[in-house]
């Protein structure tokens, strides 16, 4: 009986592990951008005999009403891939009310590494910065909340705990293990571990398995800048003022399974072929799923954009009404980390332009002054490029010294947040708009 008891324990975990990946997989289908997702089925289809993935290769620009097939070659030399920093703030901006505790939040993003660490002592900061160490701890936990989970870790168990704490089915023995057996876990020290905690050997090494899935640089992925083309996820029509959103062959590829092949082989009596076409069959359903959910939440995402933002689309002065991811995962019943992997790297083209969809929630950034004024990111756009046109070009402005006037605008924006928004405005660096006449 305990030896059916121990089979049953041990086969739930590999099954939770076994969800645990495919949740994994599920999530980073949704976070590739069109072109990213066609070279992760391209793989798919190398590793699995019997999956066969027909992809767009052609992109025809008139299946948006578009004039010209040359519109296409507008959207060249575009920056696809967001920084770490560049990535987090958005998130921020997005779903952070302009409050004191925002600011602080914004600092700590400031000093994470590449791999999103921070490599800062709260304690330090406290006496130097003259803000009580609760604050920072509050505003510490609500970057460590942000997409990517385990961003904002301070060493590599945080970092796991993090991405333990935010996956549902992650083992329960997992935060345990890494929360109080660290070390010994490092040192597979496996049975000292399961003999401590009370535990099967079973349960100790499917725990390993599991962390194994996770992330030990989880910022690493952002920190590659490609350059090409853009390649819409969602086509906007409009007809007499009538909106209709409709799914690329980019957002929704045709995934086959090579029946005949996988039946032909079944025939044969040998367990280990079979075993591994019941592996193969079901690798191929988790990915039909995936791509069918992933095509499902954007359009969903897509259609709440353009319910919303209504004016932008069908008006000439295409009018924004502020917007916060957590406004739409609110009315789709989602996460926000899924609405903000949703809408970073995903395009929507239409009769006047192809936008990325955050681009719907951009205008929602507001700041806030000293006297609790709200002002827009646009009207900080106005500030800067103000400042800029009426600077000595003797002596430019450096990044540093606007983010200072801005300050006496009682406007807090930091220096690496003014030179994101003066590369929006494609203004160059000082040193490039320095005249020597």
């Amino acid at each position: 009986m305990a030896l059916e008891q121990g089979f049953s324990q041990e086969q739930r975990q590999v099954q939770k592990l076994a969800m645990t990946q495919r949740m994994q997989q599920s999530i980073q289908v949704l976070r590739y951008n069109a072109e990213d997702l066609q070279t992760y089925l391209k793989q798919q289809e190398l590793d699995n005999p019997f999956i066969s993935v027909n992809l767009a290769t052609n992109y025809n620009s008139s299946q948006a009403g578009a004039e010209s097939k040359d519109d296409w070659q507008t959207y060249t030399s575009v920056r696809k891939q967001q920084s770490l920093f560049e990535y987090l703030l958005d998130q921020i901006h997005l779903t952070m009310r302009a409050t004191p505790i925002r600011k602080w939040v914004i600092y700590l993003l400031e000093h994470l590494d590449s791999n999103g660490y921070l490599r800062l002592d709260l304690k330090t900061v406290s006496k130097e910065q003259g803000v009580s160490e609760i604050t920072l701890l509050d505003a510490l936990t609500l970057l460590q909340c942000l997409d990517p989970p385990g961003v904002g870790a301070r060493n590599l168990q945080e970092c796991l705990l993090l991405q333990i704490e935010n996956d549902a089915h992650a083992p329960k023995l997992a935060q345990q293990v890494i929360k109080s057996e660290f070390e010994a876990f490092a040192d597979r020290k496996w049975e000292q571990i399961a003999k401590k905690l009370g535990v099967r050997l079973a349960e100790v090494q499917t725990v390993f398995d599991y962390v194994r899935t996770l992330s030990p640089a989880p910022g690493a992925a952002y920190d590659q800048d490609q350059v090409g083309y853009i390649i819409p996820d969602l086509i906007l029509i409009e007809t007499n003022q009538q909106l209709e959103l409709k799914t690329t062959k980019y957002t929704q590829p045709q995934l086959e399974f090579k029946q005949s092949y996988y039946d032909r082989l079944a025939k044969q009596d040998d367990q280990e072929v079979k075993k591994y076409l019941a592996q193969k069959q079901k690798e191929y359903e988790h990915l039909y799923n995936d791509l069918l959910q992933r095509g499902q939440t954007l359009l969903r995402v897509g259609q709440e954009i353009v319910d919303y933002q209504r004016d932008f689309f069908i008006k000439d002065d295409h009018p924004l009404k502020p917007l916060l991811l957590r406004d739409v995962a609110h009315k789709l019943q989602l996460h926000e980390s899924t609405i903000s992997r949703a809408v970073n790297g995903k395009y929507m083209q239409t009769s006047f332009g192809t936008f990325e969809l955050k681009h719907f929630f951009s205008q929602a950034v507001n700041y806030q002054t000293e006297t609790g004024e709200a002002v827009s990111s646009d009207d900080v756009h106005k500030y800067i490029s103000e400042l800029v046109a009426n600077e000595d070009k003797r002596k430019p402005l450096s990044d540093q010294k606007l983010s200072e006037l801005l300050k006496q605008k009682e406007l807090t924006v930091s220096r690496r947040t003014v030179a994101k928004y003066r590369e929006q405005l494609n203004i160059p660096s000082s040193s490039k708009r320095k005249r020597f006449d």
